[in-house]
């Protein structure tokens, strides 16, 4: 026997209400219709049994119920930059290519603990207990030996699934940052304590009776202390310049400087002033170089800084070479060279952080401060500029700047103030 649909039953019972109906209305006496009536309703109810009811379409709450079945899901993955994965009993079941790039294009269908290898993370990956809220861990050593990660383990879908979103975050520069400061709180607290603990120790001494009246003890004391003294003073004055010239980093310099005639300024100050070592200093500059766009008391100090350098580190009798010519996409090349030690390859990645020093027992000895090549690149980064250093033991060094010339729209406005 053909079961009938919902539907058809639907409509069998209303047509046979109103054809009972319309049989009333005609004067038709009541128990002549009741049985035909209760026959028909008889043969429906036979009919309709077994009938399947029409499925229900599910809600748009159930459809989205388990978002990583989704077919956008994928795309969804792919929208966040960050490595992010999707674990299930401990496997990985999707990556993005974030993940892929840092982990290895393989690790779908992995064990997490073989893509992740990370004690602290193995056994959160592989555990199949339920969660009820998201964990954190930190972690070093994904990618590079030096990189920090965050790692988020959040529940996803129903907690039978045992399915967990996994998403990883770079922490490495905050926390590089954050070591900077540590470091550079210390360093300078250690640069500004031995000084002034020999400042100390000699008043100490000159205020004995016995010692104070030896004149040649107290001079001798005297004059270490005011070396001590303005050995300070250049530390708090180079801390104070550096920290200018961070507070202005993002502030492009737009003022027209003639590196030319400055350079010149700068070599006969040390000529006048350094004796027979600043009489090496040697000048060559390319004529009609275009002006480029700086401030010009900070590159005067980056010219200090760099021939400074040379004038303390170089060979004595050796020349030092200052030079300015063109350089590549219309910059000007500012290089200074000198003919001494040298410095070891190992060295020269670190030249620019603050208090780094190659040999810190000769740095002290003749006045330096270990900030000196700190502002140099401060400054070029500030002036859109490049910074090479190129060392051979027992040959000298050269540093190379590059600076950007005057646009000739703002060289115009300049022009017109």
């Amino acid at each position: 026997m053909n079961r009938l649909s919902i539907s058809q039953i639907i409509a069998s019972l209303a047509m046979l209400f109103l054809a009972t109906g319309s049989t009333l209305l005609m004067g038709a006496p009541l128990w002549a219709i009741a049985l035909p009536v209760l026959a028909g309703i008889a043969v429906l109810l036979i009919t309709a049994q077994g009938t399947p009811l029409e499925p229900v379409p599910p809600s748009p709450a159930e459809q989205a119920a388990n978002i990583a079945d989704h077919p956008d899901f994928a795309d969804l993955m792919e929208a966040i930059t960050d490595p992010l994965m999707l674990i299930e009993r401990g496997r990985i079941v999707r990556a993005n290519r974030a993940a892929q790039r840092l982990l290895g294009a393989h690790i779908e269908g992995e064990d997490a603990r073989i893509a992740i290898r990370h004690p602290a993370a193995a056994e959160r990956l592989a555990s199949l207990a339920p969660m009820s809220e998201a964990m954190m861990l930190d972690l070093v050593g994904l990618g590079t030996r030096d990189q920090r990660w965050q790692m988020r383990i959040a529940p996803l879908g129903a907690e039978g699934d045992i399915r967990r979103l996994v998403h990883l975050a770079d922490h490495s520069g905050a926390y590089a940052a954050e070591k900077m400061r540590v470091d550079f709180v210390a360093n300078a607290s250690h640069e500004l304590r031995t000084p002034l603990a020999g400042i100390l120790g000699f008043i100490e001494t000159l205020g004995d009776p016995d010692l104070g009246r030896d004149n040649d003890t107290r001079q001798r004391f005297l004059k270490i202390m005011d070396g001590e003294a303005r050995r300070m003073q250049r530390l708090i004055d180079d801390l104070i310049s550096l920290s200018r010239i961070e507070a202005e980093k993002y502030r492009a310099p737009d003022s027209p400087v003639d590196l030319g005639s400055l350079a010149a300024e700068v070599v006969g100050v040390f000529r006048t002033s350094h004796g027979e070592r600043g009489r090496e200093v040697e000048l060559d500059v390319t004529p009609g170089l275009p002006e480029v766009a700086g401030d010009r008391p900070q590159l005067s100090q980056l010219l200090h800084n760099l021939i400074g350098n040379s004038v303390k580190y170089g060979k004595a009798g050796t020349p030092i070479r200052v030079s300015l010519a063109a350089g590549p996409s219309g910059m000007t090349r500012l290089m200074v060279a000198d003919e001494g030690e040298g410095i070891g390859l190992d060295h020269l990645p670190r030249l620019t952080e603050r208090f780094y020093r190659v040999d810190s027992g000769r740095s002290r000895a003749v006045g330096g401060t270990g900030l000196g090549l700190a502002i140099v690149k401060h400054i070029v980064e500030r002036h859109r500029g490049r910074l090479d250093i190129t060392s051979t033991p027992g040959k000298g060094t050269t540093i190379t700047v590059l600076l950007p010339p005057m646009p000739l729209e703002e060289k115009m406005s300049a022009s017109r103030l």
